[in-house]
């Protein structure tokens, strides 16, 4: 039985620490998210960190039902606060008994809080010390109400996401791309977004205190780490964020086209001096490779579309998360499954060649399959993670991955150099 090395504790989240892997900054853990639904869907979940969360934007992944998302070992999916807001609408949502009833969710649900929307959205938007000014990227029709603008400040954020019912809320943040030029713009976001992460937590400690049903007490509030690609802004982001003694701490605007080896730099320099009892979320990442060395460094949730929209354009993710299209002719005759080791309902049921015909006449069934294959993939990625710290053997588990990839060390990229040199690794 493993022993608890580190824990914390409040109305709606539990984390412990139970083992980590002693050359690396990797740790297992786990985490319960307490129910936050009165209905028939109301129960804890606990989950085994480190985590995937598959990315249903609006209150849905794309071509699955939440059954399905469900059979693939997922526990926990991202939903998108701005984009629920605007259809179907966060009173609708409130009214049909949170989020979880109204899509028949289960397990345990993250929102965001629509900041990244400043950077996807950039043409649509203008931020202001108040918060962003969104116009509408939807056009209106029979059957919902769009307005032509949505202000989003830090109080409707949250507020809004109280009516949504998730489990884990995250701060609205200024996001600014990370290859933006401007130095003092970055700087300006860093303290922007703590200074809305105070206006968050204002609004949902008064939420709290007005509640008296419980449910807001049991919603956990994120913040999020900024800083650009400036080591000494991550770290003082960071520390201030610790020193307000949040239950959950996030690494946000990352991932945004910067070159691999200051991203690694940044997840390494945000991680270095986060508590050791509170979970650590990673935003925006999901290739295997990537979420295997941020892993190394400490963190504990990732989140993004990848797989899905890689099962979209047609490939599968195999192995230790190599690609392989579908769509190639190769695949005409292939009738053994995507993956041998892989116990999806695609792989149990279904070849390449039946996978590679549907794609080939576009054929929105294969893009279903593809995509549970792929959330599959990223379950079974994070469990054989979990195993290898469990097992105390996850140095040799990365070993294995850069083989895989790489193969020798003199083919390694500069980003995998930097980082297997910063955690003084032999692999």
């Amino acid at each position: 039985m493993l022993k608890v090395l580190t824990k914390s504790m409040s109305k709606g989240l539990s984390f412990e620490v139970v083992a980590d892997c002693g050359q690396t900054r990797a740790r297992l853990s786990k985490l319960t998210l307490k129910s936050l639904s009165d209905g028939s869907l109301g129960r804890d979940v606990t989950i085994e960190t480190p985590m995937f969360m598959p990315v249903g934007t609006n209150a849905t992944i794309k071509g699955l039902l939440p059954a399905q998302v469900e059979g693939t070992g997922c526990q926990l999916i991202l939903a998108n606060t701005y984009h629920v807001g605007s259809r179907p609408g966060v009173d609708t949502v409130d009214r049909a008994g949170g989020i979880h009833e109204l899509m028949r969710w289960p397990n345990a649900l993250l929102t965001d809080s629509g900041g990244f929307q400043m950077v996807s959205l950039s043409k649509l938007s203008e931020v202001s010390e108040n918060g962003v000014l969104f116009k509408s990227p939807y056009d209106k029709d029979s059957t919902h109400t769009v307005s032509d603008e949505m202000l989003l400040t830090p109080e409707m954020a949250t507020q809004m996401q109280h009516k949504i019912g998730s489990n884990i809320m995250m701060q609205l943040d200024d996001v600014i791309k990370t290859t933006h030029p401007d130095e003092q713009r970055m700087e300006t976001a860093l303290h922007r977004s703590i200074r809305w992460y105070d206006r968050c937590r204002v609004t949902h400690s008064k939420a709290v205190a007005d509640d008296k049903t419980g449910r807001h007490a049991r919603q956990n509030l994120f913040p999020i780490i900024q800083g650009g690609l400036n080591p000494e802004f991550r770290r003082q982001s960071a520390r201030e964020i610790v020193a307000r003694d949040p239950v959950g701490i996030a690494i946000g605007g990352l991932s945004g086209g910067e070159a691999k080896d200051k991203f690694i730099e940044m997840v390494a320099v945000s991680t270095e001096s986060l508590p050791a009892n509170k979970p650590r979320y990673l935003m925006g990442v999901g290739l295997a490779i990537d979420m295997l060395m941020c892993v190394a460094f400490g963190v504990d949730l990732f989140d993004c579309v990848y797989p899905t929209r890689t099962a979209r354009f047609g490939c599968a993710l195999v192995g230790y998360g190599k690609e392989v299209s579908l769509r190639s002719t190769s695949m005409a005759l292939d009738f053994t499954p995507l993956d041998s080791e892989c116990d999806c309902n695609t792989c149990v049921k279904y070849t390449r060649s039946y996978v590679h015909h549907l794609m080939r006449d576009k054929n929105t069934v294969g893009c279903h399959l593809l995509s549970e294959h792929n959330i599959r993939f990223q379950m079974r990625f994070m469990q054989k993670i979990r195993d290898a710290i469990r097992d105390g053997v996850f140095a040799e588990f990365i070993a294995d991955n850069l083989r895989y990839h790489f193969g020798d060390r003199d083919n390694y990229p500069q980003w995998i150099s930097q980082a297997i040199s910063q955690l003084k690794l032999d692999v």
